[in-house]
């Protein structure tokens, strides 16, 4: 049986969160199947928080010379991956996005009565061969469609055709609005929809395991998850977690020691890291629900001894930046000297040219100044 204590372990030693890595940028993308980066920043953080000595430029020039994309992938939201992982992901995910657009629920119903294929011919000639922005975009669709909402028949496109957004977008502090391009002409390769789902499943674990079914399902948004795991076979072992759950695992996987000491890490908004197991309890104290409506303001994580412990806000001003932290449970002196001395050094690497200024509030308390 494992204890949580030794799953929160495995976690943090395979997101590279108890040492830093040696890893290079794309590397570390590659292995963490991408990072989430819905958002500029926060890939920027996951990435200063695992990698030692960590470049940001290393991402700017990757997005230029595209030996990184930002894409549509797991969850239906924006990945930081490798190109081969945008061209074999996302066959796996788009039949699922595909959906989304035609159902009464979306933008009230925006799309219901329209043909998909129709749509999907139109904007593939829209969007063709070269980058354009989401205004443009919006150009198009009214001139195609005058009586429906331009807005909704972009958003459909791009639910419908594999697109990925193209720099200066994602670059180190550059928050430009999206320019969408096609997957295709943007990498000058082909997506490739014979990657299997259970090897997918099978790095998942190597980054995420050991994990359950529904841990997988949860991280991907993917249905077929026992099958995969049965396809597998003796790549992978099992174990029973505290709840007698089935957890699987790369055969060769290494389970961490629970008594190993966890440093603290403030990692940016939406990271993967607490959002992909459907069983957060081994990263969240008692499986507490991570917030993500906060996390829609900016608001991200501290994890301390390894578990989710506070989240944290940075404010900047004139001339200063301000990092306020609200813990989730009463520090000892030591922790918020250990929580201390990582948002400083969070502060020089994101907002090095201010004044730090850590504020450590009462718990629970609200972030807002």
């Amino acid at each position: 049986m494992l204890s949580n204590r030794v799953l929160n372990r495995t976690l943090l030693a395979r997101q590279h969160l108890l040492e830093r890595s040696s890893l290079t940028t794309p590397e570390m993308c590659d292995h963490l199947v991408g990072l989430q980066a819905q958002d500029s920043t926060p890939p920027f953080v996951g990435l200063w928080s695992r990698i030692a000595d960590f470049d940001p430029a290393t991402v700017s020039a990757g997005l230029e010379d595209r030996a990184l994309v930002r894409i549509t992938l797991m969850r239906g939201t924006i990945h930081l991956v490798t190109p081969p992982d945008a061209l074999r992901i996302a066959p796996h995910v788009q039949p699922e996005l595909e959906k989304v657009p035609f159902r009464k629920g979306f933008n009230y119903g925006a799309m219901v009565g329209l043909d998909p294929e129709e749509v999907r011919a139109r904007g593939e000639r829209v969007l063709g061969d070269e980058p354009m922005s989401a205004a443009d975009l919006r150009a198009q669709a009214a001139e195609l469609w005058p009586d429906r909402d331009a807005g909704a028949v972009v958003q459909t496109w791009l639910y419908q055709l594999p697109v990925l957004q193209t720099p200066p977008r994602g670059k180190w502090k550059d928050n430009s609005r999206p320019v969408w391009s096609r997957v295709e002409p943007w990498l000058g390769a082909p997506l490739d929809p014979t990657y299997p789902l259970a090897e997918l499943v099978f790095r998942y674990l190597r980054a995420f395991g050991p994990a359950s079914t529904m841990d997988m399902q949860t991280w991907s948004k993917l249905t077929g998850m026992k099958k995969a795991v049965e396809l597998l076979g003796d790549r992978l072992r099992t174990y029973t977690d505290e709840r007698g759950r089935t957890l699987y695992d790369v055969a060769d996987g290494v389970l961490a020691d629970a008594d190993l000491p966890a440093p603290v890490r403030l990692l940016g908004w939406y990271d993967n890291a607490l959002l992909s197991h459907q069983d957060r309890s081994r990263i969240a104290p008692d499986g507490r629900p991570v917030p993500l409506r906060a996390f829609a303001a900016a608001v991200s994580p501290v994890l301390l001894d390894g578990y989710l412990s506070g989240f944290y806000k940075i404010f900047p001003e004139k001339g200063v930046a301000r990092l306020r932290i609200t813990p989730t449970r009463k520090w000892s002196s030591a922790e918020r000297r250990a929580v201390e001395a990582e948002s400083h050094a969070l502060l020089g690497f994101l907002e090095a040219d201010k004044q730090p200024r850590v504020e450590i509030l009462e718990v629970d308390a609200d972030l807002r100044p």
